[in-house]
Parts: C-alpha cells; sequence; structure tokens
C-alpha cells in the first residue's frame, strides 16, 4: 500500500531530513576541529611538562583518546541519519526474500520427487 503524500507533506519530510544530514555535518566538523585543538594541547603538555620527544608524545593514547571514544558517537549519529539502508537496502532485501524462496523451492522439490 502507497501513502498519498501531498506536495507539502513530502517538502517537510525532505526538510527534516536535510536538517538531520546537515546537523551530522556539522557534528562531524566540530568533532574534527575540537579534536585537532585538544590533541595539539594534549601533545604540547606531554611535550613541555614530562619531556617526551613528539614522536613518544603523539603515540601517548590520551592523544587518541577523544578522538576514539567521540567518534564511537559520531558514527552512531551518522548511522541515525543515514541509516542502514547503505548496507540493507531494499535492493538486498528483494534479493535476500528471493534466495529464501528459491531455497525453499529447492527443498520442496527435492522432497517430494
Amino acid at each position: 500500500m502507497k501513502r498519498g503524500y501531498t506536495q507539502e507533506h513530502k517538502y517537510l519530510l525532505a526538510k527534516k531530513r536535510v536538517e538531520k544530514i546537515k546537523g551530522f555535518y556539522w557534528h562531524l566538523a566540530a568533532y574534527i576541529i575540537v579534536n585537532i585543538f585538544i590533541s595539539v594541547v594534549i601533545i604540547m603538555g606531554l611535550m613541555n611538562e614530562d619531556k617526551l620527544t613528539f614522536i613518544k608524545a603523539i603515540s601517548n593514547f590520551g592523544v587518541y583518546a577523544t578522538w576514539l571514544f567521540w567518534g564511537i558517537g559520531v558514527f552512531f549519529h551518522w548511522l541515525g541519519v543515514f541509516g542502514t539502508n547503505i548496507f540493507f537496502n531494499k535492493d538486498w532485501e528483494q534479493r535476500k526474500i528471493q534466495e529464501y524462496l528459491d531455497e525453499l523451492k529447492k527443498r520442496e522439490n527435492g522432497k517430494f520427487k
């Protein structure tokens, strides 16, 4: 059953979708900018206070901790905006349904012959 959307309703759905995508890109931009700043501050602190070399400072987990944990949040935000449709779209669903129907048909034909 197909839904009959009015033009205004379609526009509002499209606008909401665009706002979600825009919100994700702002989140991604903030993630990159803030994490670069935090990483630089941590690296400089490790080099000045702990007297570490640059190589040892950038290999410290503290430099990457916010990238990692906030990155998990960014991933779930991406998943919420773009959904799993990228991986499990309608074509994939139809192929899987047809695959299972073919498998059932083969089983039935094999049992009754």
